[in-house]
């Protein structure tokens, strides 16, 4: 279906989908959504002022959840939001430290840039701004960015019918764009099953088990790495770590390893932990140094397994710490 016939058909309905998805994080072309909303609005069949507020209402929605999704994940999702640019680490903080330079009024304009439109909500969420703040700026950045479009199309119309219907064609290729998205995740869920596959063979342990074994370890002189491996080059405030264990960062694991090996004495237990989802992190690590001929064991669970278990813990050195900044605090 066209873009102009799904919006002719649908309406209001799919103005809202079409917002809310992309201010989900999908990549969907939302100015020419509004340009031919606008256009159909000047044809009769819609009224603008309703397209106005469906498109920023679905917007809003949309990025208060991702809003609250920074807010209860900080770093996390943000880290995630920044997989695919080439420097993760960058990306966070380069956007963190622009966004709290111009302070909340970044939202007013955050959806008119590419990149920025989609980390700005999260941002706001993880910068601790009061969500009452967020939605001020950000239903007036909806609004503008909603209208820009929506009034452009709504002028052209008379003039450019016949770029309308080429706009309209457009419509297959948001299609395609969706249907890549989904064949995409699956193919992410794939890829991961595979891995977590040909990773069952590397040894793991409770963190339970490793915390009575360390009992153990103590009374034989025995040594023991315990290294950090999360993904982040950065901490949240008053982050925590299991106690006496060492910073490796994951992107850089060859570089470190000779580090590392400082550490690894002929009779040396080396165990990872990091807090991702599946202990993804921990086990592509533990991957690499299988290929230097390390043997390394996986936390099941990682740091929250840890805690979970009792075990000891310790402030993340300040030398390790890099502190976003924090709106309202």
């Amino acid at each position: 279906m066209h873009l102009l016939d799904a919006i002719t058909r649908h309406g209001y309905t799919a103005i809202a989908a079409f917002f809310f998805l992309a201010s989900c994080g999908l990549p969907l072309p939302l100015a020419l959504i509004g340009m031919t909303a606008g256009a159909a609005a000047h044809g009769g069949s819609l009224w603008l002022p309703l397209v106005l507020l469906c498109s920023t209402a679905a917007s809003v929605l949309g990025d208060t959840i991702t809003f609250l999704g920074g807010r209860f994940t900080g770093w996390w999702l943000l880290a995630g939001i920044c997989r695919l640019s080439l420097n993760p680490e960058t990306c966070v903080f380069g956007s963190a430290h622009s966004f709290y330079r111009r302070g909340p009024r970044t939202l007013l304009f955050a959806k008119f840039i590419p990149g920025l439109a989609t980390v700005a909500a999260p941002l706001a969420g993880s910068l601790n701004m009061r969500l009452l703040r967020f939605l001020r700026f950000n239903a007036t950045g909806a609004l503008l960015y909603a209208a820009t479009w929506s009034i452009a199309g709504y002028l052209v119309a008379p003039v450019l019918r016949t770029a309308i219907l080429w706009v309209a064609s457009i419509g297959n290729i948001a299609g395609g764009t969706l249907l890549l998205v989904i064949a995409a995740y699956f193919l992410y869920m794939v890829v991961h099953w595979v891995r977590d596959t040909r990773f069952s063979r590397i040894d793991n342990i409770a963190a339970a088990d490793l915390h009575r074994r360390m009992q153990e370890y103590q009374d034989q002189d025995r040594v023991v790495v315990i290294a950090d491996v999360r993904s982040h080059g950065y901490y949240d405030p008053k982050a925590q770590r299991i106690k006496n264990s060492i910073r490796v960062e994951p992107n850089r694991i060859r570089e470190e390893l000779s580090a590392l090996r400082e550490f690894m004495a002929p009779e040396c237990d080396v165990y990872l932990y990091c807090s991702c989802a599946r202990d993804a992190t921990s086990l592509r690590v533990a991957r690499l140094l299988a290929e230097e001929n390390c043997h390394t064991h996986v936390i099941r669970g990682g740091l929250k397994a840890w805690i979970k278990a009792g075990g000891p813990l310790e402030p993340v050195p300040a030398t390790d710490v890099e502190h976003l900044p924090r709106f309202d605090e």
